[in-house]
């Protein structure tokens, strides 16, 4: 039996909770830790797990040291040194997105998974989705010709207080805006399915939350080594949370939501609809059947059974490295106005902490600081 510690005890830590303990007798919840022992105890009271230890941190986590594996669900600015840590001594690692804030914390992460021989994986749920996985194995077939232009829509909507949360709308501790914090998914999606661009040219914006030192907007139009080009647009300022991603290839539309077209020329050029081709495209994605588990549980359940050597985990450190650093691109063009090449280097002036800190402009500087809120509820956006 796999045994399972839980290491930040916030809203997010629910997912992890629910997904391991949908996986039955293969794993146990046996820890709960977080800086706030009580917010650990209830939620070990409102799952039942009457027998998990509670913990003050991971140092107090490790001294124990009976788990065999751990999901990070604390603030980005913590996962490098409690995954390092835990990676270390030959712990298993699923760690909350983003992965880290800057790319020498992720290149960290990685030494330590091969220095203690553990799994590390970076939690990606919305690619265990089954649109997801349609449309990402319509592009790799090439049925519908060479992708020419790939757009992806984060858009997202937070109030003023959102940033009142003390770590919160900082470089030091957030480490960025929306780029990094909100559309992380997407940039993985698009990662996923695109590939990493060759290059790209950004801008970022404060738009409307003004007790905040990192962007609420941002936009990139990006190259891919396929001479395709690639729109990339965080908000955190759209009313409806509309979200989406689309592929434009040559033969035809693809889409999440689904929302398939495809055309052929007239005579003069003109388009008109081609009806033969967007029924082959309905026949492809439909052939892939619904997935039995989706988002944190499927994900969580590739874990688990990649630690058991039952299969590869889908989504691992180094892919989740790549995630951090088309966003660190994403800042350093926006801040030094200049197109940026990918990969980047150890040079990159966006690389550390320090660069970030040293080049990275602040919109406002924050004024009002909360502890903690009364209410942990988070949402997740519209479903895409």
């Amino acid at each position: 039996m796999l045994r399972v510690a839980i290491i930040g005890t916030g809203a997010i830590a629910d997912s992890h909770i629910q997904g391991y303990l949908r996986q039955g007798e293969s794993c146990r919840i046996v820890a709960l830790a977080d800086l706030y022992p009580d917010k650990a105890r209830e939620k070990a009271v409102k799952y039942g797990l009457s027998e998990a230890r509670i913990f003050n941190g991971y140092e107090s986590l490790l001294q124990w040291g009976e788990f065999d594996a751990a999901s990070v669900c604390l603030p980005p600015f913590e996962h490098a040194a409690a995954s390092v840590a835990l990676l270390r001594r030959g712990r298993h690692v699923l760690v909350e997105k983003p992965m880290a804030p800057t790319l020498e914390e992720c290149d960290r992460m990685l030494e330590a998974a091969r220095q203690g021989g553990g799994l590390l994986s970076v939690v990606a749920q919305n690619r265990f989705r089954t649109p997801m996985m349609r449309v990402k194995r319509l592009l790799d077939s090439g049925r519908f010709g060479r992708l020419l232009h790939a757009q992806v829509d984060s858009f997202w909507w937070r109030g003023g207080r959102y940033y009142d949360l003390w770590w919160r709308g900082t470089w030091a501790k957030e480490g960025g805006g929306c780029t990094l914090n909100h559309a992380v998914h997407h940039v993985d999606l698009f990662l996923w399915m695109a590939g990493l661009p060759r290059e790209l040219l950004a801008i970022t914006a404060n738009l409307n939350h003004d007790n905040s030192e990192v962007e609420d907007f941002s936009s990139a139009l990006m190259r891919l080594e396929n001479g395709a080009l690639g729109q990339f647009t965080a908000s955190l300022v759209h009313h409806g949370e509309e979200q989406q991603l689309v592929f434009q290839c040559e033969r035809a539309k693809l889409s999440i939501p689904w929302a398939p077209k495809a055309y052929v020329q007239k005579e003069n050029g003109f388009p008109e609809e081609a009806p033969e081709v967007l029924a082959e495209l309905q026949k492809g994605y439909e052939e892939l059947p619904e997935l039995e588990l989706t988002g944190h549980d499927a994900q969580i359940a590739n874990f688990v059974r990649a630690i058991r050597g039952q299969e590869a985990l889908v989504v691992d450190g180094v892919q989740g490295r790549r995630t951090v650093e088309l966003v660190t691109a994403i800042y350093e063009s926006a801040h030094t106005g200049r197109w940026v090449s990918l990969p980047l280097s150890k040079d990159a002036l966006f690389y550390t902490q320090a660069g970030v800190l040293k080049n990275a402009r602040h919109f406002h500087e924050k004024t009002r600081s909360v502890e903690n809120f009364a209410t942990s509820d988070i949402s997740f956006g519209r479903q895409v």
